[in-house]
């Protein structure tokens, strides 16, 4: 038997489990304190994240691959809206903040997803033609929105779901074609 002091007498094996107790003890303190330091940390936006990176792109692979995401991401929920009819600073929100789409989340959003989409949707957009104008959310407030339909009278508020009253080919991202009473309009 080990005598440690007046009062206390330890077996050998109990001093080592006492050690052992103790390393388990502290690592278990320092790594908490480093989940709570982790934790208290703000990320940085996602894409600011992305525009520094080494040239992964924009290519025309990763531009492409991009389009093709976006597409089916989107048109899981709803119709995909070609990237120049929003501008550019849209588009960076609603990829940074894809928990806060239009009153919903955006779910099993990863980064490189989120890369790859914005490869696509900033080479095809284009920023906000106005200075100190706010950045619009929605089709209808989007000045390029405008300019792509001049001609075009709208009766009811704009969402992607009334596309398809022009735009057949919606459902395979083709927005050029056109139904026949706008396909000869001056």
């Amino acid at each position: 038997m080990l005598k440690l002091g007046k009062f206390f007498h330890f077996k050998r094996s109990n001093l080592l489990y006492l050690v052992i107790s103790l390393a388990i003890l502290l690592w278990c303190v320092s790594v908490g304190w480093g989940f709570t330091q982790a934790l208290a940390a703000k990320p940085a936006p996602i894409l600011a994240q992305s525009q520094s990176l080494p040239p992964l792109g924009p290519n025309r692979s990763t531009v492409e691959a991009g389009k093709e995401l976006y597409v089916a991401t989107c048109s899981g929920c709803h119709i995909a809206i070609p990237a120049e009819v929003l501008p550019t600073e849209t588009w960076q929100e609603l990829l940074e903040n894809p928990q806060k789409h239009y009153g919903t989340s955006v779910p099993n959003m990863i980064r490189l997803s989120q890369v790859l989409m914005w490869d696509y949707l900033k080479t095809n957009s284009r920023p906000i033609l106005l200075k100190d104008a706010p950045i619009p959310y929605y089709i209808e407030q989007s000045q390029y929105f405008k300019i792509l339909h001049p001609r075009v009278e709208f009766t009811e508020p704009i969402t992607p779901k009334n596309c398809v009253v022009c735009h057949p080919g919606v459902k395979d991202f083709d927005y050029r074609s056109l139904t026949s009473e706008w396909e000869d309009a001056p």
